[in-house]
């Protein structure tokens, strides 16, 4: 099972689950990441499932080592663990994956029409107070923009103290915190319709919440999968 984002423009992007992979045990079954313990070949058989979902190439498939940082790359065919936590790219056919287990994934495309171009990316706390929802938008230009905001744990289940929930609401408005609860989906929202997206799609689904459907650091501790958001052009 994959939730397909219609991106508007010649795209295909999907934010995965957990369903439909060859993995066991806390990484069943389809699991993403292998810098979580899995073994190699099957997160190897499973990014090609995930890509198969999108007639993409698994040899091009492009990956961060991410670090909850703002660095955004342009997408290398086959390029793995550059450090990072946006990747994007204006060529037809290069996939590109950014991965979480309860921090946001967000996919922004190029929606005018002219020159598609695509990014995705890996959010946080830290990076979406630190600017990576803004960087991966300047990455596309002077454009119009839409994004898609992913699963992610939702403003039931995410906890901060007030080292967190204070900053967010000096940067992004009020509105955010619910007693120690943080609203990270309507977070991301403001950070990305301030960064120029004027049509923003939110699945809003929490991943703590759905252990069916998805991985959670917040839920299981370690170890456990990933899920992420893969997306190309596609002409």
């Amino acid at each position: 099972m994959m939730l397909r984002w219609e991106a508007p423009g010649p795209y295909a992007v999907v934010f995965t689950t957990r369903q439909g992979g060859v993995s066991e045990g806390p990484f069943e079954s389809l699991n993403l990441g292998k810098a979580v313990g899995d073994e190699p070949e099957r997160v190897d058989e499973n990014r090609r499932r995930a890509c198969a979902e999108v007639k993409a190439d698994p040899e091009a498939l492009t990956l961060n080592r991410q670090r909850h940082s703002t660095t955004v790359h342009r997408a290398e065919p086959g390029s793995r663990g550059v450090p990072g936590d946006g990747l994007w790219s204006d060529e037809p056919g290069q996939p590109m994956l950014a991965l979480s287990a309860d921090c946001l994934t967000i996919a922004v495309a190029r929606a005018n029409g002219d020159g598609p171009a695509l990014a995705v990316l890996h959010a946080g706390w830290r990076g979406l107070l630190e600017g990576i929802v803004e960087a991966s938008c300047a990455a596309l230009g002077d454009a119009k923009l839409a994004a898609a905001v992913g699963p992610a744990i939702g403003p039931c289940c995410y906890e901060v103290g007030p080292e967190v929930a204070e900053p967010f609401e000096e940067r992004f408005g009020p509105g955010l915190v619910h007693g120690r609860r943080l609203d990270l989906w309507t977070a991301a929202e403001r950070a990305l319709r301030e960064a120029g997206c004027d049509d923003v799609h939110r699945f809003d689904l929490c991943t703590r919440c759905n252990p069916d459907l998805f991985f959670s650091e917040r839920r299981t501790g370690r170890p456990r999968g990933t899920h992420g958001v893969l997306g190309l052009v596609t002409g």
